[in-house]
Order: C-alpha cells, then sequence, then structure tokens
C-alpha cells in the first residue's frame, strides 16, 4: 500500500469494526471492497490499456480534476492542514471496450449486442455485485461497456466475465483488444465519441444518433441510473456544441458516406457512371447510403430487403432516384446483375460466399472487370471466403481506415477547436457528478438533529409530567422543530449545489467535510 493511500485505509479499517446493520452494509461494502487485497487469487490481471493515475493533489476527498482550478476551495482546504476527515470514495465509472482502432470485426461481431438483447444485458451486468449501474454503446465499429462500479479492479473482473459469456470468445483473445478506461479517462471518452472525434472519419454524425439511442432505451431501464444518465446526457450536449460551433461535419463524415466515397475513389472512372449498383436492407444505413451515392450522379439502383413496404417507403424519400425494388430471396440472382453490392442488412449469418460468386458472370469495364462487394453491417454479410475470388473485390468497415486517413489532415483543426468544446462538457458533468457528493451528508446532518431534538423533546415531556393538554404538546413540538428548522437553515444552504459552477462545486464539498468533522457525521446511521 502506497503512503498516499494509507490514511484511506485507516479509515475504512475504523469503519470496519463498527458493528455492521442493514442501514449501513452498502457503505461499508463500498469501503471494504476498495480497500481489500484478495488472498490466493491466482487469477492472471488483464494486460490492458489502464488509466493513469494523476499527481496528488491537496483537495477534498471527492472532488474531481473539474475542479482542480478552483483556487479559493484548494487555498481553503490547505489551510485546514490537509484532509484528516476523509469519507468515503464513490463509485467508479469504468469503461471497457472493444473498437476498430484495436480489434478486428471478427471479435467485434461476436460481442455486438442488437437493440433488443440491450435490456437483458444491462441487467445481466448489473445482477453482477460490484456493478450498479451499466450501459453498452453497440455499433458497427465499436462495442463499449460503461459501469458505475463499487469496486474498480472487482468490477472490472465482472465486466470481463459478462463478455467472455455473452461472445464465446476466449478470455486470453479478448484481453489482447480490450482498452480499459476509468473516471475522468471514461467520461472523456464517451464525450470524444459522441462528438465525432474518434471515429474512423472524424466528425462522423451518425455516433451521435447511436450515443441518443442508448440513452433513449436506458430511460426505462433501472440498471441505467442517475450517473450514466447524467454522463450519456451531457455526451449528447458534448455531440451537438461539437458540430453546430466547429466545422467538424463538413464533408463525408458517416459511414455510409465514406463507403459511397471509398467506391467512388476505387473505380477506373472514379464515377458511378454505367455502374450497377445493388443495396442490401432498407434502414438507417441504406437511407444514407441512397443520399450519398445520389449526390454523387448515383441514380439507378435497386434496393433488396425482406419486406417490400419499409423499402417503398425509401424509394419515396428520394423521387429523384430510380429504384427497383426486390425481395430478399431474389438477392444471389441479382448479386450476378450488379457490378457494386452494398451490404448493409441485420442478418446475423453471411448472406454470400464464395461458392455464389463463382456462378455469376464476369462485370463489364466499366469496374474494370471486378465486382465490388462492400459490407457495412456488424455482423458481416459477406462471408470471408469472399476475397479468394479472382474477379471480386471486398471492403468491410475496417477498409474505411484509408479515407479516414485522406480526411484526417483537413480536420485536424476542427478537431482541436472541438477539444475545448469537450473539456468544457466534461468540466460539467464533473461538477454536476460531485455535487451529487453532499447528499448523503445533507441527509446524516437533519438525520442527527432529528435524533437529537426527538431525545430532548422526550426528557422534557417527561418532566413536564400529564398537566400538558394534547394542543400544548403539539405546540411544544412544534416549537422544537422550528428551532432545528432555523439552525439548519445555513448548513443546509452550505451543502446544496446545482453542480453548475466547478468553483462552487469545490467550495460545497469543503463546506461538506467541515460539517461532517464537526458534526461526527460519519457515525450517524440513515434512516
Amino acid at each position: 500500500m502506497s503512503a498516499a493511500l494509507a490514511p484511506r485505509a485507516i479509515a475504512v479499517g475504523a469503519r470496519a469494526t463498527r458493528k455492521p446493520t442493514k442501514k449501513n452494509f452498502r457503505h461499508a461494502l463500498r469501503a471494504v471492497v476498495d480497500s481489500e487485497t484478495p488472498q490466493g487469487d491466482q487469477t492472471k490481471p488483464m494486460q490492458v490499456q489502464r488509466p493513469t493515475r494523476d499527481a496528488v493533489t491537496l483537495r477534498p476527498a471527492g472532488v474531481s480534476d473539474a475542479v482542480v482550478d478552483s483556487s479559493k476551495a484548494l487555498e481553503a482546504l490547505a489551510a485546514l492542514g490537509g484532509n484528516p476527515y476523509e469519507s468515503e470514495r464513490k463509485s467508479s465509472i469504468v469503461t471497457v471496450g472493444l473498437s476498430i482502432h484495436n480489434c478486428p470485426v471478427e471479435i467485434r461481431e461476436k460481442m455486438a449486442v442488437p437493440p433488443e438483447a440491450w435490456n437483458d444485458a444491462v441487467a445481466e451486468l448489473c445482477a453482477y455485485p460490484h456493478i450498479e449501474e451499466a450501459g453498452i454503446l453497440s455499433t458497427c465499429n465499436r462495442m463499449e461497456i460503461y459501469v458505475v462500479a463499487l469496486s474498480y479492479e472487482r468490477g472490472l473482473k465482472e465486466v470481463e466475465e459478462w463478455m467472455v459469456k455473452h461472445s464465446g470468445v476466449d478470455v486470453e483473445s479478448l484481453r489482447e483488444h480490450l482498452f480499459v478506461l476509468k473516471d475522468r479517462e471514461s467520461t472523456g471518452h464517451l464525450l470524444k465519441v459522441s462528438g465525432g472525434l474518434d471515429s474512423v472519419v472524424m466528425g462522423e454524425g451518425q455516433i451521435l444518433a447511436q450515443v441518443k439511442s442508448v440513452f433513449a432505451m436506458g430511460e426505462s431501464e433501472k440498471a441505467f441510473g442517475r450517473h450514466l444518465t447524467g454522463l450519456f446526457k451531457a455526451a449528447i450536449t458534448a455531440g451537438k456544441r461539437v458540430r453546430s460551433e466547429t466545422s467538424i461535419a463538413s464533408g463525408a463524415v458517416s459511414v455510409s458516406s465514406a463507403a459511397a466515397e471509398l467506391v467512388q475513389m476505387k473505380l477506373p472512372s472514379q464515377s458511378f457512371e454505367g455502374v450497377r449498383v445493388l443495396i442490401v436492407g432498407a434502414g438507417t444505413m441504406s437511407k444514407l447510403l441512397v443520399k450519398h451515392l445520389a449526390s454523387k450522379r448515383c441514380t439507378e439502383m435497386t434496393i433488396v430487403n425482406r419486406t417490400k413496404p419499409r423499402a417503398e417507403a425509401l424509394a419515396e424519400e428520394f423521387p429523384e432516384v430510380n429504384m427497383r425494388i426486390e425481395l430478399m430471396d431474389q438477392f444471389l440472382t441479382l448479386a450476378g446483375e450488379h457490378d457494386v453490392i452494398f451490404t448493409a442488412s441485420s442478418a446475423v449469418d453471411p448472406i454470400i460466399c464464395k461458392d455464389d460468386l463463382a456462378k455469376m458472370s464476369v462485370c463489364g469495364d466499366a469496374v474494370g472487370g471486378k465486382r465490388r462487394l462492400v459490407d457495412i453491417a456488424v455482423p458481416r454479410n459477406v462471408d470471408a471466403n469472399c476475397c479468394e475470388d479472382p474477379n471480386t473485390l471486398v471492403y468491410n468497415v475496417d477498409d474505411l481506415k484509408e479515407l479516414a486517413e485522406i480526411n484526417k489532415a483537413k480536420r485536424e483543426a476542427a478537431g482541436l477547436e472541438a477539444e475545448a468544446l469537450l473539456l468544457e462538457e466534461q468540466r460539467n458533468f464533473e461538477a454536476w457528478r460531485d455535487s451529487l457528493e453532499t447528499v448523503p451528508t445533507i441527509k446524516r446532518l437533519r438525520q442527527k438533529a432529528e435524533n437529537i431534538r426527538s431525545a430532548e423533546l422526550d426528557k422534557a415531556m417527561t418532566k413536564l409530567g400529564d398537566g400538558l393538554t394534547n394542543k400544548q404538546k403539539k405546540a411544544v413540538e412544534e416549537l422544537s422543530r422550528g428551532i432545528i428548522n432555523k439552525i439548519l437553515h445555513g448548513p443546509m444552504a452550505a451543502l446544496r449545489s446545482d453542480g453548475s459552477d466547478p468553483t462552487a462545486v469545490a467550495l460545497t464539498l469543503v463546506n461538506m467535510h467541515a460539517l461532517e468533522r464537526m458534526f461526527d457525521l460519519r457515525n450517524v446511521d440513515e434512516d
């Protein structure tokens, strides 16, 4: 144990000796799991990216880096000679994930969580003993699990255990590609993702819609609690600001537009003129494909879908495009008639393989005799063995990295502007989260005052005997309550903060620790 952590361990030990009750059990659990080192645990530690611990700064327990610049609060704390009355550590926000930057599609597709399975997945995560809240962001480029954990290390192990169980990928293979982030790194990462700064094509807008979708699913799910609700709200606000206040969203920015641009760039004439285009699926990805293909003067295409109504609705949105609508059972026949095939269906198994391609005729000169298969679905719609066909070129979401490099330079300046906005939104979120730390102190202060009032009132009533009428007894009790409320008004006001001003939050936390010490609130059980 390091010297920096020694005071915390002493405080934990002191609390652990108290008689455990139903009221204080959860606080005791929080303290013990973060300080205890399991004996005999031979589990191999995860070889994954971990956040580094910042240098220790003198400030109250629970004050985040969002309020480090609050000089008045820090000077006030320094004047107290440190932090001898540190309270319980708040839960950690932890991110465990896989992304296109460090994990191949073969593993990402096994980890994918479709919308219909989202609620069950987060409920399973929260069933583990050290996970309080959970949310999952699952897209074609990433699968990220966000949890609020009572214990960082144990919560991390539980998330890993769930990922292995869900995907069927062995633990060693999974650990090769995992990244792990905690607290500031975790919150900063989600804001960066929502702003499009972590996307294959910087600034793409589809990821913001996907973050909004997670928030919408979480609103009806108990496992998606107060902290993650606040975090995803902050991410949505940040994403909107980045796109409205910077030029990061200019040009081709979505996965669908990048796919259309990649194909155009790879065609011999760099034009869709004379090229026969087929799109599988009629969902959001396909809609964006149609939009961007039309902007590149591709106005003839075939849409294949499981049902016609959705495809017909898509055709109605683009009257300038001549769309042929067909059902999925005609796909392979139609594939042999087209030069470029975009697949964006929700099928869980491949819909085309090498043997299917071998039965198709060779394409014409417009595409250099090579049929293009562009698979932007996860799980993949195109079997990996299609790459072996000599007359076919296959692209998937990982190939969009090439286009990302082309766009990277021109968006770099806008990305720097966006970083400043994201930092501002992160500070606001952390200040809000810090402000929640005062809630238990407010409850304990009021409970202690009520305990004293009730005990003293009982003593007074005993001394007064039975001579008082019910009306007089009520007047005495109301008097005692009024005195308590008047005395508590000032301290309660000093503990309340809306979280909008980091400096105010820091001062509020200094007040909180002062009141905890003066009134010995850490020994008060909340009713």
